[in-house]
């Protein structure tokens, strides 16, 4: 499994890869572009309804002092809110790109394969934005358990480990298989997949790493996908 996570960091270098990484990037940050301009004026809108309040029930430099504060805090929000989204949000732009990091892994690893199952758009994007609504709600319902020390770690890696390995490998598994197949092998190899996903989990905690994790999750899950079928076969299974 290592050695397929190795292979997968081995060509980000690919043309293809640092084109899809390019693309997701620029449409990543226009989309938050909109949002802090949209964020801001409505920011702006609250805090003049609220220095208006102020001032009329308080001395002025109470509402000048509330006003300053209001904006510190808000400027914090958006700020920290962007940090800790954006790679979420960079992620959600690659899942519609997806297509191109595999094929890129077949070219250079599975010449051999014949032509993939031609996935219809709306399709591709379903399974992207499902991929970024689970993982996000998931987390959400967790998030109290991310407080506690060291069981924060353990339902972190669990909880995404299972998350990330499922919806990662029927990503790429439903290109060559039928959806009734891809969950079958899925839970014969259970275990490999959950650890595969607890590895993709550790690349998304790591800082910068994490805007390239969901090109590198791709390619290190095909390969992960490639072995598990043929282990089946060999198998008989």
């Amino acid at each position: 499994m290592l050695s397929a996570l190795f292979k997968s960091i081995g060509q980000c270098s690919d043309p293809t890869f640092r084109k899809v990484l390019g693309r997701s990037l620029l449409i990543s940050i226009g989309i938050f572009i909109a949002v802090w301009i949209a964020s801001w004026f409505g920011l702006s809108w609250v805090g003049d309804l609220l220095s208006e309040w102020v001032a009329a029930n308080s001395t002025s430099w109470l509402g000048t002092t509330a006003e300053w504060l209001f904006g510190a805090v808000a400027v914090s929000a958006i700020l920290v809110g962007s940090f800790l989204v954006f790679p979420a949000i960079v992620g959600l732009a690659l899942g519609f790109m997806l297509e191109d990091i595999a094929r890129a892994v077949e070219r250079r690893h599975y010449p051999n394969l014949p032509v993939p199952r031609d996935q219809p758009v709306m399709e591709a994007a379903k399974d992207a934005i499902k991929l970024a609504i689970v993982t996000v709600l998931v987390n959400l319902v967790m998030l109290p358990f991310y407080f506690i020390p060291f069981v924060n770690l353990f339902v972190f890696f669990i909880v995404n480990g299972y998350l990330l390995g499922r919806e990662y490998f029927e990503l790429v598994a439903v290109r060559r298989l039928a959806h009734e197949d891809v969950g079958l092998l899925r839970k014969t190899y259970r275990n490999r997949v959950f650890w595969a996903g607890v590895l993709i989990a550790f690349l998304f905690t790591i800082p910068l790493v994490n805007l390239i994790t969901p090109i590198v999750a791709t390619a290190f899950m095909l390969h992960v996908f490639e072995l598990l079928r043929h282990n089946r076969k060999v198998a008989g299974k």
